[in-house]
């Protein structure tokens, strides 16, 4: 199949590239590197062999989504692009609306006019807001705790409401969980800009001697430590739900929603403890306040991606700081 990835130059964007290429499928990309790097697509290339067409430009831009479909027979669109840093939304609420939400309808109104409508949307756990663990897809999404998860919401209800609408929509919903790790040949991995907002990248800085700490936001949780806890994904597990949706929502129409996770929730500071065994590394840190936004724990049952998609995380926590830690290795500063 063709598929149109936006946001394809980005950490999990440059993943799934590589499993669809791997897969067989043509893949054209659109990204505005706001928050991503050029070399990646480069890496993409050199892991798999195969070309992938590039648009650099803002999917907020009609006209200019409306000429990537023009010049391009699109099957399926997987939506990655916008911006997911939590504690940055709750600051600057307007621009996570504009580039999340308007950027998704201008897609939408892009795919609508070329007759493209089939769409995986990149959606996320914070949409269940403070809900009882462990979330399941029939668990209710809860009162957004910042705005990115706002974001995600909307988007969700604006595809929900179009595949009600018009019958010949397939609509395939993954919530993601925490992805880590890269790719095991070191080439793509987590390279963001600044200080990092999620916590592997920032473990990583440290590590390095580039940041002097690690910043743990609250030790006052309702948790067994304090801290918040997660469930952790690798990215390669994560990239390949995509390519198992992909072949689910090409074959049908209508509304369809994923957790993506392994089902296991790990606070920070077993985050910290595995990161200083694997890399023989002492990791200091120090506690500061709650961050905005933040909630005290988030993990998922997984047995409805593991029956309808015939999928599973296989990859072990250690697998995913390993693998972190291979890219670190061989790109100490990222993509820079």
């Amino acid at each position: 199949m063709n598929i149109l990835v936006t946001g394809g130059a980005g950490y999990i964007g440059t993943h799934a590239v590589v499993e669809l290429l791997d897969s067989g499928h043509n893949v054209c990309v659109v990204d505005n590197f706001c928050n991503s790097s050029r070399i990646s697509l480069a890496r993409v290339q050199d892991i798999t062999g195969k070309s992938v067409r590039l648009y650099e430009g803002d999917i907020c831009e009609f006209d200019f989504m409306a000429e990537v479909f023009e010049k391009n027979d699109i099957d399926v669109v997987i939506h990655f692009a916008g911006l997911k840093a939590v504690g940055e939304s709750v600051l600057k609420p307007l621009i996570y609306y504009k580039n999340n939400v308007e950027g998704t309808i201008s897609l939408l109104r892009a795919m609508n006019s070329a007759g493209v409508k089939k769409i995986i949307f990149s959606s996320s756990s914070t949409v269940y807001g403070e809900a009882v663990m462990p979330v399941s897809e029939k668990s209710p999404r809860g009162n957004p705790t910042n705005p990115y998860a706002s974001t995600k919401k909307i988007v969700e209800d604006i595809l929900l409401q179009i595949s009600q609408t018009d019958p010949a929509w397939s609509v395939g919903i993954l919530r993601y969980f925490n992805p880590i790790g890269a790719h095991k040949s070191g080439l793509i991995g987590e390279s963001p800009q600044g200080i990092p907002n999620n916590l592997l990248p920032y473990l990583c800085k440290v590590q390095l001697g580039q940041l002097p700490f690690l910043t743990v936001f609250g030790n006052d949780y309702p948790t067994k430590d304090g801290t918040g806890v997660r469930d952790y994904i690798h990215v390669l597990d994560l990239a390949k739900g995509h390519t198992a949706s992909l072949d689910f929502i090409s074959k049908t129409t209508g509304y369809y929603v994923w957790n993506l996770g392994t089902g296991v929730g790990y606070s920070v500071l077993d985050i910290i403890k595995s990161f200083e065994k694997i890399s023989a590394v002492h990791i200091p840190f120090r506690f500061s306040a709650r961050r905005p936004g933040d909630i005290a724990s988030c993990w998922s049952t997984t047995e409805k991606a593991e029956i309808e998609l015939n999928w599973k995380a296989i990859n072990t926590l250690d697998d995913m700081i390993s693998d972190t830690l291979n890219w670190l290795r061989l790109n100490p500063v990222g993509y820079n």
